[in-house]
């Protein structure tokens, strides 16, 4: 156990003494990175090595692979602005072949009003900018303690009449190492190309040759916009579980993160859990990372069965330095 901590451990202090120029804002598809479990939001987004929920797909498709019973998962979270977070999951065993994967996500901004420098109080128009992915994934356990999984995205985000679609893979393994349940995984999120927006409100119209009497001063054109990457994100960590008492278990867990659009972070978390009816959670995301918004994480859970179905609440809560903290509701049915 303390070895895989140490080394965890030190592949987030080693990102700290790297100088290295942070990439905040340089990559689409912001979105993609929001984390929607209020479970492992609470314990800091530390997630990746967890053996089983469906919850835990989004930090690494490898629990797909253990995942054994059918599962539904459904996260709002009233996000910055008056944005609307939501997210749905599906899980459907396949005999022995696997466990078959299908996700939801969809960010909408609502309403806007159209502002112009001639009209800054709105000129009667409204715009919306929303983001939705959907995703198909497949997760088979390999062996008793090993399993592995993967995911296809598709992509698409809409500003009024402009928008851009990509399509991105995850994909991650777990591996249980020792009896103990001490666990190790890792994963890659977003891998993909980069996108650019197009759409009629890029549409203009221009004068090839301002300095020229008589010819066509009202051509169509388009503006071309940049091309951006996607979100890529490499995550590896642990996760430990401890028998505090004949009810109670504490879990332990710990990730270490190494996205291309920042700096290398660690985050941390625990939750105790009592007759596997009630948890409580907390942790800290995104230490060792300079100028982080992000920090301390705390949630509950609470969990009811009802003949062979569980039913599962999961709320979190997320400070945030500048902006306002957020908050994360999670329901989840297993059948």
């Amino acid at each position: 156990m303390l070895q895989a901590l140490t080394i965890v451990s030190f592949v987030g202090l080693g990102s700290s003494t790297v100088a290295a120029q942070s990439k905040t804002g340089t990559t689409t598809a912001a979105f993609l990175g929001i984390e929607p479990s209020a479970r492992t939001a609470a314990v800091g987004n530390a997630g990746v090595a967890l053996r089983e929920g469906i919850d835990a797909v989004y930090f690494n498709p490898g629990a797909i692979g253990r995942l054994h019973r059918s599962a539904l998962l459904f996260t709002h979270s009233p996000w910055y602005a008056d944005i609307q977070y939501n997210y749905a999951a599906g899980a459907l065993p396949v005999g022995g072949w696997g466990t078959l994967f299908a996700s939801l996500t969809a960010l909408d901004s609502g309403e806007i009003a159209v502002r112009t420098v001639e009209q800054p109080h709105g000129t009667g128009e409204r715009y919306t900018a929303s983001d939705v992915a959907v995703g198909l994934g497949f997760g088979r356990q390999v062996t008793e303690r090993f399993s592995t999984g993967f995911q296809l995205n598709y992509v698409s985000q809409t500003i009024w009449h402009t928008s851009q679609s990509f399509v991105t893979f995850n994909i991650g393994t777990v591996y249980e190492i020792s009896s103990s349940g001490l666990a190790i995984g890792s994963a890659i999120s977003n891998a993909g190309t980069s996108s650019r927006y197009a759409g009629q409100d890029l549409a203009i119209q221009f004068d090839n040759d301002p300095d020229t009497f008589g010819d066509n001063s009202a051509l169509p054109g388009e503006q071309l916009t940049d091309s951006f990457g996607v979100p890529l994100l490499f995550r590896v960590g642990i996760s430990y579980p401890y028998q505090t008492s004949p009810h109670g278990r504490l879990l332990l867990m710990l990730d270490a993160l190494h996205p291309n659009d920042n700096a290398e972070s660690v985050n941390a978390g625990m939750e105790w859990t009592w007759q596997d009816a009630l948890s409580l959670r907390g942790g800290y995301q995104t230490l060792f990372q300079s100028d982080s918004d992000l920090g301390l994480t705390f949630g509950l859970g609470l969990k009811h069965a009802m003949r062979a179905n569980h039913f599962r609440f999961d709320y979190a809560w997320a400070g945030h330095e500048r902006l306002n903290e957020t908050h994360r509701f999670t329901l989840i049915l297993e059948l």
